[in-house]
């Protein structure tokens, strides 16, 4: 999210991916049975998580409105319900690539067709070219064009843009913007087909960084978008004037008087700078220019806003401040077309303290800005911030002023005013969408509301994935963000793990029989790469580092949570007992190797590397290379032992040019069994056995009879069951999959860029679906409630709640109700089911944490608002019942 942490990450995926994304292999004949199930398929909550770099809204359509992301595919807003919905999970595993989308656009004269410009990589990386997608049905299916070039959704300038645009008169006809060199292009028949325009005389030139050999940072980020000017054109005739921006720091604009037939510099234009983006008004005849002298989305130093009038010529700095009281350059750029004069603007890469945004409501003449100081450092901002709904937004931080939680933003290079509603707002961010519904509050001088505008629309890349058999039903370990404990896997959790505050969590295990204990590893600027929990992720500390960690690596915790193995980036195998206090190297296994843990023996530990399987009996201190011969000799593999059997063991993983697919271990990894009729396999994971089965289900992405996709075998993998379907693939699912072990059927799959999938069968004979039963009220005296307020701020607090089961009898359903003295309202629970009418609030227990124990406890907690004061309750009854309260 921030700067660092997010090039890092988005580095490192890129590396993964080309490990773990193979070319196409030549089908094998199966034999393996396959079969159908009807699967319903959701994401575990997040809202948001990754940066969205463009945000298009129908010129002719109210509430029509767009999103893109660098890595995780297309959204369309649904009105109805403020969310967004995915239009690009058709996206398959070859094709990885096309969840990157460079660019959109929505057609304003038949508002049914949408555009996509999808490819993630120009380099090496993406397997494949890029490719324009067009739609008739507003993205609900798609056709596609190819190109004979990459594009780079999560390329350096990423941000600018629209590089693809529909011709506002002629909707046959639409341009795009090609990076590396390639060019201008034109469709003329909807986008079926592409031609470069010859006549275009600059293909670009700017690159990040020529000395980067990987290809990333050197390209030329080429034609950065397309703008029409509608005024000189007739409906049915090609509009006659286009303005193209190219990433050229002296001739970054070009405009087209005949229809894209001939081509010329813009006269005057300033110089020294890159245009990011070209807005046109031609109700007042205006282009205005957003400057950087960087491409972005991370960095820049200087930048300035440009006003172009269309009719004499004339250039007009409308910089809000002076070029060099800069320490940034401006990107998000827009015009309020209900009111043309009005023009707003981002200070995209100010990192710190915030973002800036400005807004001038006489075409740039003058500017008000979202925030100000008063006196060094402290602000005045005409803004107020609502995060109840994402609360995790706040990252957990208490910064100093003049930085304040939740930031205004950063990277926010996509800002749009609604076309039809000049009260609403939209901007991107480098982790959501913000928004507002009352943005001309600002000029009135009241403050306008900012609130996260990214229901639906899940864009975290998911590392690895765990499902204890108590406690969470899921535990996630994500890049950027760090990773959440879900509790409510339809709920947003209020925080992602702290202490530490890992950038990209890249590892997590639990304790088999003690699956409180949690531990996790990942990637930080600076301070322990690794984190212990003791209630199953709730709450977390640092533990400390061996010398030389450099990453997080690979990280596992032994069945009873009594000692550790880790296997960090930087240094060697390393091994420890208790929290990680200090650490040993292990002996006997390379540097490197993925780590795991037998989930029955807590002095068993697994490791693999280059081909080689390792195992330890005596805690991790020291490893043997097993005799098992014939699994793939690269590193792209993931391995997991089986829960409740010692020495079980399932090897997934491989490359087109040797070994792969699945293999099976009975004897603690001595020897391994390939499985016949899977072609490749990539993750496994084990969830709940089905009904009649003593072996829990298995779960693998992986290329069956010739079909990828997501795989479920209830029979030892004898036979296989598609689960997913070619609408639900999701890109490149290779990084983690698990089944939950209360409910069978249900599969936590990971994905680079859509979040975290989960999808529950229609099969209900392999178990009871997880749910609650009915309570048992307690007799009177038989429970104890503690209330804690665990943090208060302005408007708004968090609460956690135990209850405790003080009785002689087991609970098997549990209700707990309070009422509020001072008007509180809970914005949102979490660990329970709740409903308050008024003051009266009702908490009952989820399905999974039902059943309490004499002597056991159950928690949940909340965050609400409060007004005047917030006195905590003092009467909680369970049923009709009191508890006692402190």
């Amino acid at each position: 999210m921030r700067r660092t942490r997010i090039l890092t990450a988005v580095l490192a995926l890129a590396a993964g991916l080309l490990a773990g994304t193979p070319p196409a292999l030549a089908e094998s004949t199966p034999r393996t049975t396959l079969a159908a199930d009807t699967y319903t398929w959701k994401n575990a909550r997040v809202d948001g998580g990754g940066f969205v770099p463009g945000i298009v809204f129908n010129r002719s359509e109210k509430n029509l409105a767009y999103a893109r992301t660098d890595i995780g595919g297309a959204y369309r807003w649904v009105q109805a319900t403020k969310s967004w919905t995915p239009l690009l999970d058709s996206v398959g595993w070859n094709e990885w690539g096309h969840t990157g989308v460079v660019s959109l656009a929505s057609d304003s004269v038949d508002p049914d067709k949408v555009y996509a410009a999808v490819g993630t990589y120009t380099n090496g990386w993406d397997p494949t070219n890029g490719a324009v997608l067009r739609s008739s049905d507003r993205g609900a299916s798609w056709q596609k064009a190819d190109l004979p070039f990459k594009l780079g959704g999560n390329m350096p300038g990423r941000g600018m843009g629209e590089r693809l645009a529909v011709d506002p008169n002629k909707n046959s006809v639409l341009y795009l913007g090609a990076p590396s060199g390639k060019g201008l292009w034109r469709s003329t028949d909807s986008g079926a087909s592409w031609s470069q325009v010859t006549a275009f005389p600059n293909a670009g030139n700017y690159v990040q960084d020529a000395t980067d050999t990987s290809g990333y940072a050197s390209d030329n980020q080429g034609i950065v978008w397309v703008t029409f000017d509608e005024s000189t054109g007739t409906r049915g005739s090609a509009t006659g004037t286009v303005y193209v921006g190219v990433a050229d720091k002296d001739n970054a604009v070009y405009r087209s008087t005949d229809g894209g037939a001939t081509w010329s510099r813009l006269a005057g234009q300033p110089t020294g700078y890159l245009a990011h983006k070209g807005v046109l008004d031609a109700a007042n005849g205006y282009l205005y220019l957003a400057y950087s002298d960087t491409g972005g989305p991370y960095d820049s130093g200087k930048g300035q806003l440009w006003r172009y009038a269309t009719k004499n010529g004339t250039w007009t700095d409308i910089s809000p401040v002076a070029e060099a009281d800069t320490y940034y350059g401006f990107s998000g750029l827009t015009v309020d077309r209900q009111h043309p004069g009005t023009v707003m603007a981002t200070a995209y890469s100010s990192w710190w303290p915030d973002t800036q945004i400005f807004r001038s409501t006489d075409s740039g003449g003058t500017w008000t800005k979202a925030w100000d100081y008063t006196s060094y450092p402290n602000r005045s901002d005409r803004y107020t911030m609502d995060v109840t709904s994402a609360p995790w937004l706040t990252f957990g931080a208490n910064p100093s002023p003049p930085e304040q939680t939740p930031k205004l933003g950063w990277m926010t290079e996509a800002l749009e005013i609604d076309p039809f509603d000049s009260a609403r707002m939209m901007y991107g961010t480098g982790a959501t969408i913000y928004g507002t519904e009352n943005l001309t509050d600002w000029d009135s001088g009241a403050r306008f509301t900012v609130k996260p505008m990214v229901q639906g629309l899940e864009e975290t890349a998911v590392n690895d994935l765990a499902s204890p058999p108590s406690g969470a039903p899921l535990l996630s370990a994500l890049g950027d963000i760090g990773g959440f404990r879900h509790t409510d896997l339809t709920k947003v959790p209020s925080m992602m793990y702290t202490s530490p505050n890992l950038t990209s969590t890249t590892s997590l295990d639990y304790a088999e029989t003690s699956p409180d204990t949690v531990v996790r590893v990942g990637d930080l600027d600076s301070g322990p790469h690794i984190g212990f929990s003791t209630d199953n992720g709730a709450n977390w500390f640092a533990g400390s580092d061996p010398s030389g960690v450099t990453g997080g690596g690979t990280v596992a915790a032994a069945a009873d949570g009594g000692r550790f193995v880790w296997s960090p980036a930087g240094t060697g195998v390393q091994y420890t007992t208790g929290f990680g206090t200090s650490w040993s190297a292990s002996s006997g296994i390379p540097a490197g190797a993925v780590v795991e843990s037998d989930r029955v023996d807590p002095k068993t530990f697994y490791g693999f590397k280059s081909g080689k399987f390792y195992v330890s009996s005596d805690g991790g201190a020291t490893f043997t290379a097993s005799a098992a011969a014939n699994l793939p000799t690269g590193d792209s593999v993931r391995f997991k032992a089986l829960p409740g059997t010692k020495g079980d063991v399932w090897l997934a993983g491989g490359a087109s040019d040797g070994a792969y697919g699945l293999w099976h271990s009975t004897d603690g990894g001595g020897t391994f069994t390939k499985l016949p009729g899977v072609d490749q396999a990539d993750t496994i994971g084990f969830g709940k056995a089905a009904a009649g089965s003593s072996y829990q289900t298995l779960y693998a992405s992986a290329k069956i009879g010739g079909v990828r996709g997501i795989f479920r075998s209830t029979d030892r993998g004898a036979s296989w069951t598609r689960v997913n379907d070619d609408a639900h693939q999701w890109g490149w699912t290779g990084a983690a999959i698990t089944g939950d072990p209360r409910v069978y059927g249900r599969v936590y799959v990971a994905t680079n860029g859509r979040g975290i999938i989960y999808g529950d069968t229609s099969d209900t004979g392999g178990g009871d679906g997880g749910g609650g039963t009915d309570p048992t009220p307690p007799p009177t005296g038989a429970c104890a409630v503690t209330y804690k307020i665990t943090n208060q701020w302005q408007g708004g607090f968090q609460a956690d709640v135990s209850l405790t089961n003080t009785g002689s009898s087991a609970w098997t359903g549990w209700t707990l109700a309070w009422s509020f003295a001072d008007a509180q309202k809970i914005t949102q629970l979490w660990n329970a089911d709740h409903t308050q009418s008024g003051a009266a609030v009702t908490a009952k227990n989820a399905g999974w944490n039902a059943n309490v124990a004499p002597g056991s406890t159950a928690a949940f907690g909340f965050t609400g608002s409060w007004t005047g004061a917030n006195t905590k309750p003092s009467v909680f009854e369970l049923g009709d019942q009191p508890c006692t309260t402190s």
